[in-house]
This record gives structure tokens, sequence and C-alpha cells, in this order.
């Protein structure tokens, strides 16, 4: 077999090779991003409509928490959250809509102190989505209530509004915790 064929053949065999290589890889980060993020994987994929775009856009947001200093609360934080939540759940019998109202400015007050950006809510959502991946979408759909309860309407139902605080607890719970508690609970 003259040389030349050999080349074609082992270059044939390389780019076989890489192939194989680049579609392991683009699978095993494909299947890093679903266990990391979860539910809000298959979100933003189906928003998108194109699994790409998606996978970058989950990738840049790891990128962009990265960057963010995100620390734990302190102890004396955590109480004075804990007992303001215990008010605004309090004040939902009275005043449901204006609890959900509270509820939400108390969350972004501690996304606030935890080092979240908090200009934007689609951009928080985003943020949160990386550690929280499991409550994101509660806090999208308390986050809907809020504003159809805002927009002056009456668009809320009692349980609409229920349902919106009852998402905003499962982000705050989460948001409370520390890795550090976490570890300390289990060593005792």
């Amino acid at each position: 077999m003259p040389t030349w064929a050999w080349i074609v053949i082992v270059v044939v065999a390389a780019l076989i090779v890489l192939g194989a290589v680049a579609m392991w890889m683009q699978q095993r980060k494909r299947a890093q991003l679903q266990e990391r993020f979860g539910s809000e994987y298959d979100r933003t994929v189906s928003e998108r409509d194109d699994r790409r775009a998606a996978e970058k856009e989950l990738a840049d947001r790891e990128r962009k928490r990265e960057r963010l200093d995100i620390v734990p609360l302190s102890p004396e934080a955590q109480k004075q959250y804990s007992a303001s939540w215990q008010e605004v759940q309090g004040h939902f019998v009275d005043d449901p809509s204006n609890a959900v109202g509270e509820a939400d400015r108390l969350v972004t007050d501690v996304m606030r102190d935890r080092g979240y950006p908090i200009d934007d809510f689609d951009q928080r959502a985003d943020d949160i989505s990386v550690d929280h991946p499991d409550v994101v979408q509660n806090y999208r759909a308390a986050h809907a209530v809020y504003v159809k309860a805002s927009d002056g309407n009456g668009g809320a139902s009692t349980e609409d509004l229920r349902q919106g605080l009852v998402h905003y607890r499962a982000l705050f719970n989460e948001l409370l915790e520390t890795r550090e508690n976490s570890r300390q609970e289990a060593n005792r």
C-alpha cells in the first residue's frame, strides 16, 4: 500500500477519534448541567428552543456566579430574618396581598445580604438558579403572584397569594441555610 494511503487512513482514524472524544465531552458537559440545574435545565432548554444556546446560557450563569462573592449570613442575621419571616406570615391572615409584597422584599433583602446582585428580577432568578435550582421555579411563580397582586386590579386570589407565600418561604429557607450550618448539624 502506498505511503499516502497510510497517511489518509491515519488522518481519518484520528478525525474519528477526535469526533468521538468531542461528542463524549459534550455529553458529559450536558449531563453535568442537567445534574446541577435539574428542572431549570429543562425549563431553559424549552424556553430557548435550542439546546446548545440553553447550555451556553447555563454555563454562562455558572461562570458569572463564580465571580460573585456569596457569603453565609451571620447567626444574628439569620435570627433577625427568621423573626421577620414569622411577622410576614402573621400578616397574611389580615392582609394577604401586602404579606406577599413583604415576603418579596424580605427575600430580596436576604439575597442582597448574601451578596447576590438584586437590580433586576430576571437576573436575580438566573443567579439563584445556580445555587438553588430546585426552588428557582418557586421564586419565579411567587414573583408572578406578587406582580399580579401589585397591579391594583385584584388579579391574585387568596389561594394565589397563599401559594406565592409558600413559594417565597421555600427560597427563603434555602437562602438562610448555609453549608456550614448543615455540616454543624450533621456533626451533632
